[in-house]
């Protein structure tokens, strides 16, 4: 998604600063200077903060879990002069567009999944400090959830499967619009349980048709799996999954969920939320990703076995590394869905 979260950043303005050491050239030998660590961020630079007025916000390793990487310093003072009003919501957009997706591109490769987990977006410099004449803005990447809440990153977004996915244990809630929503407790209202993700086979893209061959193949089994082999249909649950288009194939994006939802309300005015997790409570522990596709805790290490150790169906491996249910995790978008047959 490119310049989803342009009006999200006008806090930065009214943000604290980090302490950091004074550089050559200023201040007194030994002492500190008050500097925003967003203001001297470079493209590769990784930003985290847990505040929504991102009053702690500090760079850190990519590695470690942040919520924004540095794609590109952009200076829009010539088209912003000095008595340039504060941009709207609709030019902070117009600016992500014009500046921030191209940089963001060369920076990604040239190879961008438009139904990805990123976003494309601007740190802008808040209206205070706008007023005192700064025009430097930082263009990012973001990674978001399905109704569009912000969400932790692990590992820079240059050499990271931009695939879609969740890691198995995460379950999607729902918005008012009876939507897919961003990851909650498995114990609220949901809309979908992941119970695995589906590397499909590299090559030529397949159609929907083939895609919906081999995770009609991978899906039941890892559901079963998943959850002790309980019957779906009694509890008024289908076993689904996800697809790829073409041009998130073209990207590099491989991967897919398969996920455990409700049966379709009669009316079909949208998702039916359910809850509780359908988690075999007797399986081995969950483990997750390094980094993680999805949850907002990274581990160095697995903390226990895979529920499903890699395996081949046809010419798909299906992988089980996973997070715990009750972690929030991260990811972006919804993707299409197809019941098994």
């Amino acid at each position: 998604m490119l310049g989803a979260f342009v009006g999200a950043f006008a806090l930065l303005g009214l943000s604290t600063f980090t302490s950091w050491p004074v550089g050559a050239g200023g201040g007194v030998p030994g002492t500190t200077e008050v500097v925003n660590p967003v203001y001297t961020s470079q493209a590769g630079d990784c930003l985290n903060w847990t505040k929504r007025t991102l009053s702690d916000v500090t760079k850190v390793d990519c590695k470690a879990q942040h919520m924004f990487e540095v794609t590109a310093v952009e200076d829009i003072g010539g088209a912003y002069g000095p008595q340039a009003p504060f941009p709207t919501d609709e030019q902070w957009q117009e600016i992500s567009e014009e500046r921030c997706v191209k940089a963001s591109l060369a920076y990604l490769g040239g190879k961008f999944d438009p139904a990805g987990k990123y976003t494309v977006g601007p740190l802008n410099p808040g209206e205070r400090l706008w007023q005192s004449g700064q025009r430097t803005l930082r263009c990012g990447l973001q990674v978001a959830g399905p109704a569009g809440g912000l969400l932790p990153a692990y590992g820079t977004a240059k050499t990271q499967d931009q695939s879609a996915v969740f890691d198995p244990g995460v379950c999607l809630g729902v918005t008012e619009a009876l939507g897919v929503g961003d990851p909650v407790d498995c114990a609220e209202p949901h809309t979908f349980e992941i119970v695995g993700v589906v590397t499909l086979p590299a090559g030529d893209f397949p159609p929907l048709d083939k895609q919906d061959e081999i995770m009609s193949g991978e899906c039941p089994r890892i559901a079963a799996e998943y959850s002790g082999g309980i019957d779906f249909r009694a509890k008024g649950l289908i076993v689904t999954w996800d697809t790829r288009a073409e041009e998130s194939w073209k990207a590099g994006s491989f991967r897919a969920n398969c996920k455990v939802g409700a049966t379709p309300a009669p009316d079909n005015k949208g998702l039916t939320a359910w809850e509780k997790s359908i988690r075999n409570p007797n399986a081995p522990p969950l483990t997750t990703a390094n980094p993680p596709q999805t949850t907002a805790v990274q581990q160095d290490e697995p903390t226990g076995a895979p529920l499903h150790s890699e395996s081949k169906s046809g010419s798909a491996t299906s992988s089980a590394v996973t997070s715990s249910s009750s972690e929030k995790t991260t990811t972006t978008t919804t993707t299409t869905t197809e019941p098994t047959r």
